[in-house]
């Protein structure tokens, strides 16, 4: 698999972005979104993102998005403003092919840049393809929260990861 570009995403991309998150919404309880999203609310959420300084990312491969990552505030109190949680999803076709990695490895350079400190990636569990992406990019698990998610009738487990980015 051969990623050709990894840009900043535009409201112009909500279509693609929809079709890889919408397909995690209704399928796995990877997201605890229940309902689709649509293109409209998908491009003000990627805006949004954009007007909080932060940054959304898509990754290319032969013109077509295949991923997708993105950076929002961890917590809206102001000494929480270096600390970023963070998103990534992938075209399940695309899944195991290095494209999270690629947008990680950018994402995380744009958020050190912007001299933020701490990444939180929240993970619905089981999910060891996530949690394995995570630790390899150096990422710890500090919490572990049972049974805090209801989707498709059963009880879901949320676990946090920790990227310090001075370390």
């Amino acid at each position: 698999m051969l990623i050709t570009h990894v840009r900043t995403a535009l409201p112009a991309d909500a279509a693609a972005i929809c079709a890889i998150y919408n397909s995690y919404v209704t399928t796995t309880t990877i997201t605890f979104e229940e309902e689709v999203v649509a293109e409209p609310d998908m491009a003000q959420r990627i805006a949004d993102v954009g007007a909080a300084g932060l940054t959304w990312l898509v990754a290319e491969a032969g013109g077509k998005v295949v991923g997708y990552a993105y950076a929002t505030k961890w917590r809206v109190r102001p000494a929480y403003r270096y600390s970023v949680e963070s998103t990534v999803y992938v075209d399940p076709a695309f899944v195991g092919q290095g494209v999270g990695r690629a947008l990680y490895d950018v994402l995380l350079d744009e958020l050190r840049q912007r001299g933020l400190r701490v990444v939180i990636g929240g993970i619905a569990l089981p999910n060891e393809g996530s949690v394995g992406l995570h630790e390899k990019l150096g990422f710890h698990k500090v919490a572990h929260f049972a049974e805090v998610g209801m989707k498709f009738g059963r009880w879901i487990d949320v676990g946090y990861w920790e990227l310090n980015l001075n370390k």
